[in-house]
Protein backbone atom coordinates (compact mmCIF):
# COMPACT_ATOMS: atom_id res chain seq x y z
CA UNK A 1 0.00 0.00 0.00
CA UNK A 2 1.37 3.39 -1.04
CA UNK A 3 1.08 6.24 1.40
CA UNK A 4 1.05 9.84 0.28
CA UNK A 5 3.21 12.26 2.22
CA UNK A 6 1.71 15.73 2.49
CA UNK A 7 4.32 18.42 2.81
CA UNK A 8 3.16 20.98 5.36
CA UNK A 9 2.91 24.52 4.08
CA UNK A 10 5.21 27.15 5.59
CA UNK A 11 3.76 29.34 8.30
CA UNK A 12 2.54 32.85 7.47
CA UNK A 13 3.33 35.39 10.17
CA UNK A 14 1.34 38.64 10.03
CA UNK A 15 2.74 41.76 11.72
CA UNK A 16 -0.29 44.05 12.09
CA UNK A 17 0.10 47.78 12.68
CA UNK A 18 -3.34 48.96 13.73
CA UNK A 19 -2.02 52.52 13.87
CA UNK A 20 -1.46 52.64 10.11
CA UNK A 21 -3.47 54.99 7.91
CA UNK A 22 -6.37 52.74 6.89
CA UNK A 23 -8.70 52.61 9.89
CA UNK A 24 -11.76 51.46 7.88
CA UNK A 25 -10.81 47.78 7.74
CA UNK A 26 -10.32 45.38 10.62
CA UNK A 27 -7.31 43.60 9.14
CA UNK A 28 -7.10 41.04 11.93
CA UNK A 29 -10.67 39.94 11.16
CA UNK A 30 -10.03 40.06 7.41
CA UNK A 31 -7.11 37.67 7.87
CA UNK A 32 -9.15 35.34 10.10
CA UNK A 33 -12.05 35.31 7.63
CA UNK A 34 -9.78 34.61 4.66
CA UNK A 35 -8.03 31.65 6.30
CA UNK A 36 -11.15 30.21 7.99
CA UNK A 37 -11.56 27.74 5.11
CA UNK A 38 -7.84 27.13 4.58
CA UNK A 39 -6.93 24.91 7.54
CA UNK A 40 -3.80 23.60 5.81
CA UNK A 41 -2.02 26.95 6.05
CA UNK A 42 -0.58 27.76 9.48
CA UNK A 43 -1.11 31.41 10.39
CA UNK A 44 0.16 33.50 13.29
CA UNK A 45 -0.59 37.17 14.02
CA UNK A 46 1.29 39.74 16.04
CA UNK A 47 -0.40 43.04 16.87
CA UNK A 48 2.14 45.84 17.18
CA UNK A 49 1.97 47.68 20.48
CA UNK A 50 3.17 51.26 20.89
CA UNK A 51 5.92 51.94 21.64
CA UNK A 52 7.32 49.03 19.63
CA UNK A 53 9.86 46.88 21.43
CA UNK A 54 12.01 46.15 18.36
CA UNK A 55 14.28 43.64 20.07
CA UNK A 56 11.35 41.60 21.40
CA UNK A 57 9.55 41.75 18.05
CA UNK A 58 12.61 40.59 16.13
CA UNK A 59 13.10 37.72 18.57
CA UNK A 60 9.48 36.61 18.10
CA UNK A 61 9.78 36.79 14.32
CA UNK A 62 12.95 34.73 14.23
CA UNK A 63 11.54 32.18 16.69
CA UNK A 64 8.33 31.78 14.68
CA UNK A 65 9.81 29.52 11.97
CA UNK A 66 7.65 31.37 9.45
CA UNK A 67 8.30 31.05 5.74
CA UNK A 68 6.78 34.44 4.97
CA UNK A 69 6.41 37.46 7.24
CA UNK A 70 3.67 39.84 6.15
CA UNK A 71 3.75 43.54 6.96
CA UNK A 72 0.19 44.77 7.50
CA UNK A 73 0.55 48.54 7.31
CA UNK A 74 2.20 51.23 5.24
CA UNK A 75 5.75 51.90 4.13
CA UNK A 76 6.99 52.40 7.69
CA UNK A 77 5.69 48.98 8.74
CA UNK A 78 7.22 47.39 5.65
CA UNK A 79 10.56 49.01 6.46
CA UNK A 80 10.37 47.75 10.06
CA UNK A 81 9.62 44.15 9.06
CA UNK A 82 12.11 44.15 6.18
CA UNK A 83 14.90 45.19 8.52
CA UNK A 84 14.13 42.28 10.83
CA UNK A 85 14.12 39.53 8.19
CA UNK A 86 17.00 40.73 6.00
CA UNK A 87 19.69 38.06 6.02
CA UNK A 88 17.21 35.27 6.84
CA UNK A 89 15.43 32.73 4.62
CA UNK A 90 12.09 34.43 5.31
CA UNK A 91 10.24 36.15 2.47
CA UNK A 92 8.39 39.45 2.84
CA UNK A 93 4.68 39.76 2.08
CA UNK A 94 2.70 43.00 2.05
CA UNK A 95 -0.93 43.60 3.01
CA UNK A 96 -1.45 47.31 2.24
CA UNK A 97 -2.94 49.18 5.20
CA UNK A 98 -1.25 52.59 5.17
CA UNK A 99 -2.21 56.09 4.07
CA UNK A 100 -0.31 56.10 0.78
CA UNK A 101 1.01 52.52 0.38
CA UNK A 102 3.83 53.65 -1.87
CA UNK A 103 5.76 50.38 -1.88
CA UNK A 104 2.63 48.30 -2.46
CA UNK A 105 1.74 50.52 -5.42
CA UNK A 106 5.27 50.19 -6.76
CA UNK A 107 5.13 46.41 -6.65
CA UNK A 108 1.62 46.16 -8.09
CA UNK A 109 0.17 44.60 -4.93
CA UNK A 110 -3.64 44.82 -4.95
CA UNK A 111 -5.15 47.26 -2.43
CA UNK A 112 -8.07 44.88 -1.87
CA UNK A 113 -7.24 42.72 1.19
CA UNK A 114 -8.65 39.50 -0.26
CA UNK A 115 -6.69 39.84 -3.51
CA UNK A 116 -3.54 40.75 -1.58
CA UNK A 117 -3.97 37.68 0.65
CA UNK A 118 -4.48 35.47 -2.40
CA UNK A 119 -1.21 36.79 -3.80
CA UNK A 120 0.57 36.07 -0.50
CA UNK A 121 -0.68 32.47 -0.59
CA UNK A 122 0.01 31.80 -4.27
CA UNK A 123 2.83 34.15 -5.29
CA UNK A 124 6.52 33.39 -5.53
CA UNK A 125 9.09 35.63 -3.80
CA UNK A 126 11.58 37.52 -5.95
CA UNK A 127 14.77 39.28 -4.87
CA UNK A 128 14.90 43.09 -4.85
CA UNK A 129 17.53 45.53 -3.64
CA UNK A 130 17.31 48.05 -0.83
CA UNK A 131 19.48 50.98 0.16
CA UNK A 132 21.02 52.11 3.41
CA UNK A 133 20.73 55.87 4.01
CA UNK A 134 22.54 57.33 7.03
CA UNK A 135 22.45 53.82 8.57
CA UNK A 136 18.67 53.64 8.00
CA UNK A 137 17.31 50.82 5.86
CA UNK A 138 15.28 52.15 2.92
CA UNK A 139 13.03 49.86 0.91
CA UNK A 140 11.15 52.53 -1.06
CA UNK A 141 12.17 56.23 -1.04
CA UNK A 142 14.16 58.53 1.20
CA UNK A 143 14.67 62.25 0.73
CA UNK A 144 15.82 65.54 2.20
CA UNK A 145 14.18 68.92 1.76
CA UNK A 146 10.67 69.67 0.54
CA UNK A 147 8.93 66.28 0.75
CA UNK A 148 10.52 65.43 4.10
CA UNK A 149 9.13 68.75 5.39
CA UNK A 150 5.70 67.65 4.13
CA UNK A 151 6.05 64.37 6.05
CA UNK A 152 6.83 66.34 9.22
CA UNK A 153 3.80 68.60 8.72
CA UNK A 154 1.57 65.65 7.88
CA UNK A 155 2.41 64.00 11.20
CA UNK A 156 1.09 67.06 13.07
CA UNK A 157 -2.24 67.18 11.22
CA UNK A 158 -5.33 65.33 12.32
CA UNK A 159 -6.35 64.67 8.72
CA UNK A 160 -5.09 61.45 7.13
CA UNK A 161 -5.07 60.23 3.54
CA UNK A 162 -4.44 62.13 0.33
CA UNK A 163 -6.10 65.38 1.45
CA UNK A 164 -3.94 65.42 4.53
CA UNK A 165 -0.90 65.33 2.26
CA UNK A 166 -2.34 68.13 0.11
CA UNK A 167 -2.93 70.29 3.17
CA UNK A 168 0.58 69.63 4.49
CA UNK A 169 2.14 70.34 1.09
CA UNK A 170 0.30 73.64 0.78
CA UNK A 171 1.63 74.77 4.16
CA UNK A 172 5.18 73.74 3.28
CA UNK A 173 5.06 75.51 -0.10
CA UNK A 174 5.16 78.90 1.65
CA UNK A 175 7.80 77.93 4.22
CA UNK A 176 10.46 75.95 2.35
CA UNK A 177 13.75 77.22 0.94
CA UNK A 178 16.37 75.80 -1.40
CA UNK A 179 19.46 74.06 -0.10
CA UNK A 180 22.98 74.38 -1.46
CA UNK A 181 24.28 70.83 -1.79
CA UNK A 182 27.50 69.12 -2.84
CA UNK A 183 27.37 65.60 -4.27
CA UNK A 184 30.10 62.97 -4.47
CA UNK A 185 28.76 60.30 -6.81
CA UNK A 186 31.31 57.52 -7.29
CA UNK A 187 34.20 59.84 -8.04
CA UNK A 188 32.16 62.60 -9.66
CA UNK A 189 31.59 65.85 -7.78
CA UNK A 190 28.79 68.32 -8.53
CA UNK A 191 27.10 71.21 -6.75
CA UNK A 192 23.45 72.11 -7.03
CA UNK A 193 20.81 74.35 -5.48
CA UNK A 194 17.77 72.16 -4.83
CA UNK A 195 14.47 72.15 -2.99
CA UNK A 196 14.52 68.38 -2.65
CA UNK A 197 16.92 65.46 -3.13
CA UNK A 198 15.58 61.91 -3.37
CA UNK A 199 17.38 58.60 -2.90
CA UNK A 200 15.06 56.39 -4.91
CA UNK A 201 14.81 52.63 -5.03
CA UNK A 202 11.35 52.98 -6.50
CA UNK A 203 9.78 55.02 -9.29
CA UNK A 204 6.73 56.55 -7.59
CA UNK A 205 5.53 58.19 -4.42
CA UNK A 206 2.40 56.80 -2.76
CA UNK A 207 0.23 59.31 -4.60
CA UNK A 208 1.30 57.67 -7.87
CA UNK A 209 3.42 60.55 -9.19
CA UNK A 210 6.57 59.38 -10.97
CA UNK A 211 9.64 60.82 -9.26
CA UNK A 212 12.19 58.43 -10.77
CA UNK A 213 11.53 57.20 -14.33
CA UNK A 214 14.76 55.13 -14.37
CA UNK A 215 13.96 53.14 -11.24
CA UNK A 216 14.01 49.36 -10.99
CA UNK A 217 13.93 47.35 -7.81
CA UNK A 218 15.82 44.37 -9.23
CA UNK A 219 18.95 46.05 -10.61
CA UNK A 220 22.19 47.10 -8.90
CA UNK A 221 21.57 50.84 -8.83
CA UNK A 222 19.50 53.40 -7.01
CA UNK A 223 18.74 56.85 -8.38
CA UNK A 224 19.58 60.30 -7.02
CA UNK A 225 16.81 62.67 -8.07
CA UNK A 226 17.55 66.40 -7.73
CA UNK A 227 14.50 68.70 -7.82
CA UNK A 228 15.78 72.23 -8.42
CA UNK A 229 12.48 74.11 -8.19
CA UNK A 230 8.94 73.47 -6.98
CA UNK A 231 5.68 75.26 -7.82
CA UNK A 232 1.97 75.07 -7.15
CA UNK A 233 1.63 72.90 -10.27
CA UNK A 234 4.25 70.47 -8.97
CA UNK A 235 2.38 70.32 -5.66
CA UNK A 236 -0.78 69.32 -7.48
CA UNK A 237 1.12 66.74 -9.51
CA UNK A 238 2.73 65.26 -6.41
CA UNK A 239 -0.57 64.85 -4.62
CA UNK A 240 -3.46 64.62 -7.08
CA UNK A 241 -2.17 63.15 -10.36
CA UNK A 242 0.20 60.52 -11.64
CA UNK A 243 1.97 62.86 -14.04
CA UNK A 244 5.77 63.08 -13.79
CA UNK A 245 7.43 66.20 -12.41
CA UNK A 246 8.83 68.79 -14.80
CA UNK A 247 11.94 67.24 -16.38
CA UNK A 248 13.45 70.69 -16.97
CA UNK A 249 13.62 71.20 -13.21
CA UNK A 250 14.90 67.70 -12.45
CA UNK A 251 18.19 65.77 -12.72
CA UNK A 252 18.59 62.02 -12.23
CA UNK A 253 21.83 60.12 -11.57
CA UNK A 254 22.29 56.36 -11.13
CA UNK A 255 24.72 55.16 -8.49
CA UNK A 256 25.70 52.42 -6.07
CA UNK A 257 26.80 54.95 -3.45
CA UNK A 258 26.68 58.71 -2.84
CA UNK A 259 27.70 61.33 -0.28
CA UNK A 260 25.68 64.55 -0.08
CA UNK A 261 26.41 67.57 2.08
CA UNK A 262 24.18 70.62 2.53
CA UNK A 263 25.36 73.96 3.87
CA UNK A 264 22.49 73.96 6.35
CA UNK A 265 20.49 71.23 8.05
CA UNK A 266 17.35 70.18 6.18
CA UNK A 267 14.39 67.88 6.86
CA UNK A 268 15.03 64.15 6.31
CA UNK A 269 12.68 61.18 5.90
CA UNK A 270 12.93 57.50 4.93
CA UNK A 271 9.93 55.45 3.79
CA UNK A 272 7.50 57.99 5.24
CA UNK A 273 9.20 58.21 8.66
CA UNK A 274 10.41 61.68 9.61
CA UNK A 275 13.94 61.50 11.05
CA UNK A 276 14.72 65.12 11.94
CA UNK A 277 17.20 67.43 10.24
CA UNK A 278 20.60 66.66 8.75
CA UNK A 279 23.23 68.31 6.59
CA UNK A 280 24.89 65.05 5.56
CA UNK A 281 23.46 62.11 3.66
CA UNK A 282 25.31 58.90 2.83
CA UNK A 283 23.66 56.13 0.81
CA UNK A 284 24.71 52.74 -0.56
CA UNK A 285 22.99 49.95 -2.48
CA UNK A 286 22.17 46.59 -0.84
CA UNK A 287 21.73 44.38 -3.93
CA UNK A 288 19.30 41.42 -3.88
CA UNK A 289 18.98 41.85 -0.12
CA UNK A 290 15.41 40.66 0.44
CA UNK A 291 12.83 38.42 -1.25
CA UNK A 292 9.36 39.91 -1.68
CA UNK A 293 6.10 38.42 -2.94
CA UNK A 294 4.66 40.58 -5.71
CA UNK A 295 2.91 39.94 -9.04
CA UNK A 296 4.41 40.04 -12.54
CA UNK A 297 7.98 39.92 -13.71
CA UNK A 298 8.76 43.62 -13.38
CA UNK A 299 8.99 45.29 -9.94
CA UNK A 300 7.15 48.38 -11.18
CA UNK A 301 4.72 46.70 -13.59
Amino acid sequence: MTTTTITPKPKLLFIINEGSGNQDIDFGKAIDDFFSNKPGIPVEKIQLQQPIDCDALEARIKASNAGTVIAVGGDGTIKLVAGMITGTDMALGILPAGSANGMARELGIPPDPVKALELICNGQPKAIHMTRINNELCIHLGDIGFNAFIVKKFETLGQRGIWGYVKAAWKVLWQHSRMQAEFHIEGKQIQRAAVMIVIANATKYGTGVTINPLGRLDDEFFEIVIIRKISVLEILKMNLTRLPLNAKKTEVYQARSVEIRSRKKVHFQVDGEYLGKTNHLSAEILPASIRVIYPGTEPHA
